[in-house]
């Protein structure tokens, strides 16, 4: 098997939601061409997308080129809106829960519905997420690594991470609204290093703000095989150690303690970047995770793993062992679909 936990879908059509508020730059999608659309913020060009990003069918057909046997579904960050007034924000995730949970009931044995929630106000993203978990039967939810430039630590958050928990529902953290952006404008700069630094940013302040150690039960993903953090940890470690008055203020266990508490996917491009990985967080905390269908991701879904030397067993908790732990699920759910 191979169950991808980093994938990325939208609607075919998306309500003007500008027009529907009153205000904002919100992503709408212009048809130009048959199976290719532009997304466009506003009135700006974004990103160009072909019809797997919106069709199931287009999807599958891809799948099974590469042998890709179930995708997790979340939505692409820009659409997360955490920017917009609350009540506007939860209306956005409402109408892509819906449109996501639809697409994955189009081949349940072979897509998993993940959701998205109006970070911007906590009581509205819990009861969302009730409604992602129970009525619309997802077994998680994507968020973004920071909330208005709030960083997930914040105790402002925590009910979140607290009701996520409670309930047994995953969590799925992907970059987004990266720090520094202003001065990355040049060289895809926001996308290649923003992208793992902001990653690294909200694994630190979950860590540092001691959400992980007040939450051991929380099942947490990072994309991009956690960002910068691997090459950054013995810094951070360090710094810990040699200034705990600035650094352990809300948290005195050390950041290592909780390497191998949280998930991250394969998305690392390179065989050392995996296999440095491996040795920090373990195999059993790795999944694959592609971020099809963007340039960007592993675009031979599983390539980099099955090139490797790996044992059977760690190849195949790789591959989906992995993914099943994080997203609470059983092999035998996807059998009969896949057999």
């Amino acid at each position: 098997m191979k169950i991808d936990i980093h994938t990325h879908i939208l609607p075919r059509e998306i309500p003007d939601f500008a027009e529907r508020f009153g205000y904002g730059d919100f992503i709408r999608l212009e048809h130009h061409k048959p199976c290719c659309a532009r997304m466009l913020k506003g009135d700006v060009f974004f990103r160009e997308i072909r019809d797997n990003c919106w069709d199931p069918a287009a999807r599958l057909a891809e799948c099974d080129e590469h042998g890709v046997t179930v995708q997790a579904l979340s939505t692409v960050p820009v659409m997360f809106s955490y920017w917009a007034k609350p009540q506007d924000t939860d209306d956005v995730a409402r109408f892509l829960n819906d449109d996501i949970a639809e697409a994955a009931a189009t081949n349940p044995a072979r897509f998993i519905a993940l959701g998205t929630l109006p970070m911007n106000d906590a009581d509205r993203a819990m009861r969302e997420l009730d409604r992602c978990v129970n009525e619309l039967g997802m077994p998680g939810v994507q968020i973004g690594t920071n909330v208005n430039g709030t960083n997930l630590g914040d105790p402002s958050l925590f009910p979140i991470f607290e009701h996520a928990a409670r309930i047994g529902a995953a969590i799925f953290v992907h970059p987004w609204d990266m720090l520094g952006a202003d001065r990355m404008k040049d060289y895809w700069a926001t996308w290649l290093v923003g992208m793992p630094a902001e990653t690294t940013l909200a694994i630190t302040s979950l860590i540092f703000g001691g959400v992980l150690e007040r939450l051991p039960t929380l099942r947490i993903a990072f994309a991009h095989g956690g960002g910068s953090l691997p090459g950054t940890i013995g810094r951070i470690a360090h710094g810990f150690d040699v200034r705990p008055d600035l650094v352990a203020v809300d948290n005195p266990t050390p950041p290592r303690d909780y390497l191998g508490r949280f998930y991250v996917d394969s998305l690392v491009h390179d065989e050392r970047a995996l296999r440095l990985l491996i040795d920090l967080v373990g195999i059993e905390k790795i999944a694959l995770g592609t971020d099809y269908p963007f340039p960007l991701g592993e675009l031979e879904p599983g390539k980099l793993i099955e090139s490797m030397d790996f044992a059977a067993a760690e190849r195949e908790r790789l591959l989906a062992g992995t993914a099943l732990e994080f997203l609470g699920l059983d092999a035998a759910r996807f059998a009969e679909g896949n057999a």
